[in-house]
């Protein structure tokens, strides 16, 4: 039977009285079985109706081939959409409940209000392979200085763990730690640890499984070499660790730091406005069965050492999206594995560039459609499988979305005029695809303080504006370049898992085309037979069809520094940390300030 401390239970659903079988003894499970069967029938109800609605519009000539076809596309590009919508429609009605709104979704989330002291060790890891040492550790730092000042700093280590190969990179890192050490007063040098293995065995996954079995701490933070999060975030989930022993994974939201670059700029602000809700509407029905990033989560060691140890895929190969494969291990072993869904102290760097962004998007359709070659996982909950499906499911919208653009024309060049009603159709569809981002953007518009924090209303409908016709632009570019990536992958051109790319850079027209050259072209052929066809339809398409034919000029102008200043400047899709930024983000602009003159 799980513990129930009866000053946490009262914050639960009716559960005073109710039996609590969940690990953290939170949630009934009767709760969370009505919760996802009313969520299953919302999701069932939308895509039939919408489905259904589609074959009355593909049936009023007649019903083909060609038609069937693009039934089928359409309905591959649904569970995402309808989920999506769903999800974003139930964060933002808890988002409007405050705090009660967030309880409900993450009962847990109470355990980490107090001031309880610590008694679990924590050990805080940053991965590193052939990244810019200085750049990496110098957040690494900024970690501990701030859990430093919080004076609980003792119960934190530091672990640099390197799989890098480049000797130059390799030698920057030891000389960086080293000073690092050199410069705290104390005993605060011993507990920074820097460790390089001489292969990239299992890569990531490989080589935290290699500390979490060499290590006498509780808890691990694991950080990316972008990752940056603030003490009292961490404290938060340490305390709600200590509270649950049955957690096994706890995961931040991670948000956009702010940046300088015009295309991340315009990404992360829908991508953090979208995620919010979108999170704390699938926290309310996953619950126990939530997600891992991989980065800026906390995890249990002993069972995620026991449990979690990635198996070889079949055919061979190691698993390259680690996370969602960890977690639902994790789960299998009888622990829960929570997100935290409040925007506090977590932080990442977004791509700089339409080009960094898309080569993240390869990398992580290349490693999601790993799970297909996953072998037999036995006991497995059924979320849990779900989740690796949804994760597969994901990467179905852009092959979809490319052949519905080309069979739309094929067949406007052979039936007569639109359909009746296809216009609806289509604007509900771009309706429910924007969902998240604009639950989130109403919970903002809604509430003045949040208004105020973003720079006012005006200038947040101007960031808003900005971003959603950027990631109609975005989404086009994107769809074709992932359908490539996939035929590549069906074809055995796997790519290479490189280092990213993070600082803002601008891109030349050639390196522009040569990347976005194909994309450019599919573009023009689409629209040029559109034209010709059916002109109408072409401007009804160009939500889809405008980003890759701009593809290039795209890339170019959001990569620009010129753009991203400007956008600095007059605060266009300004965050709130960018507008008062909390110490750990001001220092770590004054620190990217001072390399960039040095």
């Amino acid at each position: 039977m799980p513990q129930t401390d009866s000053s946490v239970v009262t914050l639960a659903e009716g559960a005073s009285r109710a039996p609590l079988t969940t690990p953290t003894g939170l949630q009934a499970c009767i709760t969370l079985r009505r919760r996802r069967w009313l969520v299953l029938g919302l999701c069932l109800a939308t895509v039939l109706g919408l489905a259904a609605g589609l074959w009355a519009v593909l049936a009023q000539d007649g019903f083909d081939g060609l038609d069937l076809a693009l039934l089928a596309c359409g309905l591959a590009t649904l569970p995402w959409t309808v989920l999506g919508f769903w999800n974003a429609a139930i964060g933002f009605l808890l988002l409007r409940a405050g705090r009660t709104g967030v309880l409900a979704a993450a009962p847990h989330a109470a355990a980490g209000e107090g001031e309880a002291p610590l008694h679990l060790t924590t050990a805080v890891v940053m991965t590193l392979r052939n990244e810019d040492p200085g750049r990496a550790l110098s957040r690494l730092a900024l970690v501990r200085e701030s859990l430093e000042r919080t004076g609980h700093g003792s119960a934190f280590q530091y672990h640099v763990l390197s799989d890098s190969d480049d000797p130059g990179i390799i030698g920057a890192e030891e000389a960086w730690v080293a000073a690092w050490r050199a410069g705290l007063p104390g005993t605060g040098a011993a507990r920074i640890h820097y460790r390089r293995r001489r292969d990239n065995a299992g890569y990531k996954a490989g080589n935290l499984q290699d500390f979490c079995a060499r290590s006498d701490a509780d808890l691990m933070l694991p950080l990316d070499a972008d990752s940056l999060m603030t003490g009292p975030a961490i404290l938060r989930l340490v305390r709600i660790m200590q509270a649950h022993p049955r957690l096994g994974i706890l995961q931040s939201l991670a948000i956009g730091a702010p940046a300088s670059s015009a295309f991340a700029r315009l990404f992360q602000f829908g991508m953090r406005h979208g995620m919010l809700p979108y999170t704390l509407g699938a926290a309310w029905w996953g619950a126990e069965c939530g997600p891992f990033w991989g980065h800026n989560a906390l995890v249990r060691i002993a069972p995620f050492s026991a449990h979690c140890r990635l198996p070889p895929l079949r055919g061979g190969g190691a698993v390259l999206s680690h996370d969602q494969v960890e977690a639902v291990l994790m789960r299998r072993a009888g622990y829960e594995v929570r997100v935290l869904p409040i925007e506090e102290g977590s932080f990442e760097d977004n791509p700089p560039t339409l080009l960094d962004h898309l080569t993240r998007d390869a990398r992580w359709c290349r490693g999601n459609l790993q799970y297909l070659r996953l072998p037999a996982l036995p006991g497995l909950e059924p979320m849990s499988r779900f989740q690796l499906a949804w994760a597969v499911m994901m990467f179905l919208n852009p092959p979809a979305l490319t052949l519905v653009l080309l069979l739309l024309t094929w067949r406007a060049a052979t039936h007569a005029g639109p359909a009746a009603g296809a216009a609806e159709l289509y604007l509900v569809w771009l309706l429910l695809s924007l969902a998240p981002k604009l639950a989130g953007y109403a919970a903002v518009l809604a509430h003045g303080r949040a208004r105020a924090a973003h720079g006012g209303g005006v200038r947040f409908l101007a960031g808003m504006m900005a971003e959603i016709a950027a990631s109609f632009l975005l989404l086009g570019a994107a769809s074709v370049r992932l359908t490539a990536v996939m035929i590549g992958l069906a074809l055995g051109r796997a790519g290479l898992w490189t280092a990213q790319d993070r600082d803002a850079r601008g891109v030349r027209w050639g390196e522009a085309f040569r990347a976005l050259g194909g994309v450019t072209l599919f573009g023009i052929v689409v629209c040029g037979a559109l034209a010709l066809v059916s002109p109408v339809l072409l401007a009804w398409s160009l939500p889809l069809t405008l980003g890759s034919l701009l593809a290039v000029p795209f890339c170019v102008l959001t990569a620009a520094p010129g753009t991203g200043r400007a956008m600095v400047r007059v605060g266009l899709c300004a965050t709130r940390e960018e507008i008062a930024p909390p110490w750990e983000i001001a220092r770590l602009g004054e620190e990217r300030d001072g390399l960039v003159s040095g």
